[in-house]
């Protein structure tokens, strides 16, 4: 858009409540529309939102796909993402319209690494059951054989994606004593490795194959859909634990419920379903399970960082110039 009709105060339009201060901000600065009642849009609630703004702000709960940019009317020019994940959002589509697409990238690599390291502690040591446990009034006292698990201490940690989060996992887990692998599209310079002690491994399926503990850390796209599927967790040991705080369609739950009913592997730890909100019923049953609501990057600082990036990206765009977070063809 030439920098003559680009709106010096953009209409913007924010699909899902975010905090107080973020609001404030945007209001000071853009024409919003802010949605306080917090309820997910619909896909014809997006459609018409994507008709009546400059800016759209959605979410990863809002897919926004080929045939909803093609439709939107040319005044849609930027598509400000809350969140470091564009995969809800058809970027080819939007580059052939020639909407602008931003992320907030590496606001939410501390947070979703704390949270991964905590579901691979949990998991093994039987953290959730044992918390069950003592609410259930049901606990007898120490005993030698007591909800054994497993420590995680000279274990291998194999990270599937050696992204920003994949890193942070890695310093984490250094320090919890574990020994380190990695897949990756494309290998680590020598020095990155060294200062993670991590090794990579070429094969994915040689990794699999030998870790004790696997976690997720890739976005969604055609090659990794269901990459963990029966085919491969037959490979895992049957101590294996499996880790995701990445997203769900990474998983055949199918497969992998099948797997943790029969006791195949050790059990799983999930942040993330491949239909959110709902979750499969038969994951509620399983004891070696550990499940949490979507809340690896749920923390007042990140969500606050979040939204502070998304305004950054909408001013340098009012002004005439690039965003800083533009996503660019090749970013998965």
């Amino acid at each position: 858009m030439p920098d003559s009709i680009r709106p010096a105060k953009p209409r913007v339009i924010i699909t899902r409540e975010l905090a107080d201060s973020i609001h404030d901000r945007m209001a000071e600065l853009f024409d919003v529309v802010p949605n306080l009642t917090d309820r997910e849009f619909s896909r014809g609630d997006l459609i018409a939102a994507m008709a009546d703004c400059d800016v759209l702000v959605p979410t990863v709960t809002d897919h926004i796909d080929a045939e909803m940019i093609a439709s939107a009317p040319d005044r849609l020019k930027f598509i400000a993402s809350f969140g470091a994940g564009v995969d809800h959002i058809d970027l080819a589509a939007a580059r052939a319209k020639g909407i602008i697409v931003t992320n907030t990238p590496g606001v939410f690599t501390e947070d979703t690494a704390d949270m991964t390291m905590a579901l691979i502690l949990s998991v093994p040591r039987r953290l959730s059951e044992g918390e069950k446990l003592m609410r259930s009034g049901e606990w007898e006292g120490w005993k030698p054989s007591g909800m054994l698990g497993h420590c995680i201490g000279g274990k291998k940690l194999g990270i599937i994606g050696m992204g920003r989060i994949g890193q942070a996992v890695a310093r984490r887990a250094s320090g919890f004593g574990m020994s380190i692998v990695y897949h990756n599209r494309r290998q680590l310079p020598p020095a990155v490795e060294e200062s993670l002690n991590a090794g990579f491994v070429a094969n994915l399926d040689d990794l699999i194959g030998d870790c004790d503990i696997i976690s997720l850390h890739c976005p969604h796209t055609v090659d990794t859909h269901e990459m963990i599927n029966a085919t491969r967790i037959a490979m895992m040991k049957p101590s294996t634990y499996l880790i995701n705080t990445a997203r769900g369609d990474l998983i055949d739950e199918n497969a992998l419920i099948e797997a943790l009913q029969q006791e195949k592997i050790g059990g799983a730890g999930l942040d993330v379903y491949q239909k959110e909100p709902a979750v499969d019923p038969r994951f509620l049953k399983l004891k070696n399970t550990v499940l949490l609501p979507h809340m690896g990057s749920a923390t007042f600082e990140g969500r606050e960082a979040s939204g502070e990036r998304v305004i950054a990206n909408i001013r340098v765009w009012a002004d005439g110039h690039r965003p800083p977070d533009q996503v660019l063809e090749g970013w998965l």
